[in-house]
């Protein structure tokens, strides 16, 4: 592959993110709730056990005042609260409450609809075929902004 080829591959796999990205969170916004693309990617940590503070931070790439900062928005506006950690005294665990959760299941459902639109461009074996070869690309994570 040349460089050109693998920077315009790299510019599409960039652009399909940052479409995706956009598309959950107006999905999230349509069904009712408040929500910014950071708050997302917060989310798919803290799904389903929680974390520290410290631990969102590593996960988001910000510093640990930037996470708190994140936190403190997110547990105003309900979506999170602050619970002692079952095993570290001088931690709180940050887990999402019932409405985050709902946030959550929303930001699933707008998700699907906008991989249904692949659907409708690619046909359903390709986007499978995709979903296997980014797979094998990125198997794990975590699912983070590019600040």
């Amino acid at each position: 592959m040349q460089n050109s080829e693998a920077l315009a591959l790299a510019a599409a796999l960039l652009a399909a993110a940052g479409d995706l990205t956009q598309r959950i969170n107006d999905g999230v916004v349509a069904r009712g709730f408040e929500a910014r693309p950071a708050w997302g990617f917060a989310f798919t940590r803290l799904a389903p056990d929680g974390a520290t503070v410290t631990e969102l931070a590593g996960h988001l790439g910000v510093t640990k005042q930037a996470a708190s900062q994140l936190v403190d928005e997110i547990v105003r506006k309900g979506y999170a609260e602050r619970r002692p950690h079952p095993v570290d005294a001088r931690a709180r665990l940050v887990v999402l409450t019932e409405r985050g959760w709902a946030c959550t299941r929303a930001a699933e459902e707008a998700a699907a609809e906008a991989v249904r639109s692949w659907i409708d461009v690619l046909g359903e074996s390709d986007v499978r075929a995709l979903c296997d070869r980014l797979g094998r690309i990125a198997p794990h994570g975590p699912i983070r902004p590019t600040w």
